[in-house]
């Protein structure tokens, strides 16, 4: 098994998973109590663009925002003398952007959920919409936002397309698990593919377990007067 990989996978995973919960948190929380307006439609759909686009379109306009013909592309290369394409950064940026739906809608709906009665009252008592948010809304949404990160997590660890597209096949830089699956399987190595298949398997399965069993321990906590 290639544990070189499998270590990038999960560092990739939580460096994803750390970001998305910075930026998936405030965006979330304005989709969730934004007005319906045409432009929380739109943004709200682009948003969701990666739960429906095809990975490998996803990624190759990834690779074409982010080559070197591109202005973030070039900025980047300017300042570190490297490629954004095909390096660990580059990677990661990819790799927020196709997991952020599996992060955004989790926490929306967590922010959805919370009783507005009580973001109202508080507001009524002089505290700041961002203080109502931190000490209110954030924890009382703790279930779509655990779900949001263990989801985000999930979906980084076994994305294929959009790797491979962004990221290519690099040892110790690039070369994720489903990459190394894939390998295997190029190679005939069936033996290697399944292991490292079954590793997967079981990791799907223990994040869905882990998912539900929180959900319901914060459904049960919430309903207990």
């Amino acid at each position: 098994m290639d544990w070189q990989a499998v270590l990038l996978s999960l560092r990739l995973a939580a460096t994803t998973t750390g970001i998305l919960l910075v930026v998936a948190l405030p965006l979330g929380a304005w989709l969730a109590y934004a007005p319906r307006r045409w432009w929380r439609t739109a943004i709200e759909a682009v948003v969701a663009l990666p739960l429906v686009l095809p990975p490998s379109v996803l990624g190759f306009y990834a690779l074409i925002a982010l080559g070197p013909k591109s202005p973030v592309g070039r900025w980047y290369e300017d300042l570190t003398g490297s490629l954004l394409p095909f390096s660990f950064t580059g990677l990661l940026v990819g790799s927020v952007l196709f997991s952020l739906p599996f992060a955004v809608q989790p926490i929306t709906a967590g922010f959805a959920g919370v009783d507005r009665r009580l973001l109202e009252a508080s507001w009524s008592l002089g505290e700041f919409r961002t203080v109502t948010l931190a000490r209110i809304a954030v924890p009382l949404a703790l279930p779509g936002i655990v779900t949001g990160a263990v989801l985000s997590f999930a979906h980084t660890v076994g994305e294929f397309g959009v790797v491979l597209m962004l990221g290519g096949n690099l040892p110790g830089q690039t070369r994720t698990i489903s990459i190394a699956i894939y390998d295997s399987v190029q190679a005939m190595d069936y033996a290697t593919a399944g292991r490292t298949s079954l590793l997967l398997l079981v990791f799907s399965f223990a994040v869905l377990a882990t998912t539900y069993t929180l959900q319901r321990r914060f459904t049960y906590a919430g309903a207990t007067p």
